[in-house]
């Protein structure tokens, strides 16, 4: 990088490689920490607030229609939620100062330690995951109270700080992005998705608890649990393990499913106690929280039910004894977002139509926190009572930021 860089309109010029970063002056000591299909991520210290930040740069978001569609979901939506339990918006920016001009969204965000791909392969107590669990189904139940049902939950867009604190990344799946079973493969990790998600089905607000017991088994057993290569594949690697599901669950299907699914050979499935042995599980709590495995186990077998008429729901979780030894009203009945309008999901528009909203979108943000030191503040809450376990997972805090 040259030194010094470039500044304009009060904007530093960062260059990592091929990728060039403009942000205010007030960001300095910025250092690439890799990023997703969504974007390039940089970690940065912020003078004004001396908070660490990470600062997201959207990729190419008026590239094609679908980019440019998922860049004003995912800002609209960080500027609708405020939970501890997800990412909250910093700050947000652009340095084109006009709309013909304009074609880069940053998002600033609070820092994390590492994602949960780095924590499931850590040894894991009954403390830490009970309590990773139970953040998780704080961050789903703030989502379903705004409407958003996410679909997508994985280890990858799941953060945590060293100190347990975890938040979710990202809002998960556009309503009119449903899968259908017999759609082409294509590039995405699918082993968290629900059995309704596979096949194309209705779904409900727990489709997000599947995805939940698919981590925490991951969690537990140390490697994913169906680890599909394809839509086939996955509901294949889910039967084996978990049985063929009733009648009752195949009437529901589409024909062209239903068809396929009931003509796959029957399979009975094991036992929890088989799936998930004592052998795996940490030594059950000595300390006030007695947790067991036992009880985990027990959770798991309520939240991968392939059925989600028989699944546990995501507040009936909250109070199983594996997880409630960490509820806090505040937490798990944090204030409702202001609704999420799914007309953006079904809405179609060019990509100068929707280059424009987030155009607007960002000035509406830009002008309503200037001369602010911060601007959103979901990300900041400090964590609350919950946190009282002694949960300090220590060696998250050497990983590196990922997933943004």
């Amino acid at each position: 990088m040259t030194s010094p860089s470039p500044i304009r309109d009060g904007f530093r010029q960062h260059v990592f490689g091929d990728a060039e970063f403009w942000v205010p002056e007030r960001y300095i000591n910025l250092e690439p920490k890799g990023g997703g299909a969504q974007g390039l991520v940089c970690a940065a210290v912020d003078t004004v607030t001396q908070q660490n930040v990470a600062i997201k740069k959207l990729s190419r978001p008026f590239q094609n229609v679908t980019h440019a569609k998922r860049a004003y979901r995912e800002f609209k939506l960080m500027k609708l939620v405020n939970h501890k339990n997800i990412i909250g918006l910093l700050n947000a920016f652009t340095p084109q100062r006009t709309l013909e001009e304009f074609q880069d969204v940053y998002l600033v965000m609070e820092l994390m330690d590492a994602n949960l791909c780095q924590v499931i392969q850590m040894d894991l107590d009954h403390e830490r995951m009970s309590y990773l669990l139970y953040q998780m189904l704080c961050g789903i139940k703030h989502l379903h109270s705004a409407g958003i049902i996410h679909r997508d939950l994985k280890p990858s867009n799941i953060v945590v700080k060293s100190d347990c604190t975890l938040k979710i990344l990202d809002f998960g799946l556009a309503r009119t992005a449903g899968t259908t079973f017999m759609m082409t493969p294509y590039v995405v990790t699918r082993y968290y998705r629900a059995p309704e998600v596979i096949l194309g089905m209705g779904y409900t607000e727990n489709v997000d608890i599947w995805s939940v017991g698919c981590i925490m088994g991951e969690m537990i057993r140390g490697g994913v649990l169906f680890p599909g290569t394809d839509h086939i594949d996955q509901w294949n690697k889910i039967i084996e393990q978990l049985g063929t599901p009733s009648q009752q669950f195949m009437v529901r299907l589409q024909p062209t499913v239903r068809n396929y699914v009931e003509n796959r050979p029957r399979y009975p499935g094991f036992t929890f106690e088989k799936l998930f042995p004592d052998v795996l599980f940490p030594s059950d709590s000595s300390d006030h929280n007695r947790l067991k495995a036992s009880q985990a186990r027990d959770l798991l077998s309520k939240m991968l039910v392939i059925d989600p008429q028989s699944r546990i729901s995501v507040d009936d979780a909250l109070l199983h004894p594996y997880i409630n030894v960490w509820y806090d009203e505040q937490e798990v009945n944090a204030p409702a977002p202001g609704p999420y309008d799914h007309s953006v999901d079904e809405r179609e528009h060019t990509v100068d139509q929707w280059k424009e909203l987030i155009y607007q979108e960002v000035m509406e943000y830009e002008c309503a926190h200037a001369g602010r030191s911060t601007g959103g503040g979901g990300g900041t809450s400090s964590t609350g009572s919950g946190s009282a376990g002694g949960a300090q997972p220590s060696p998250a805090g050497n990983s590196e930021p990922n997933g943004y």
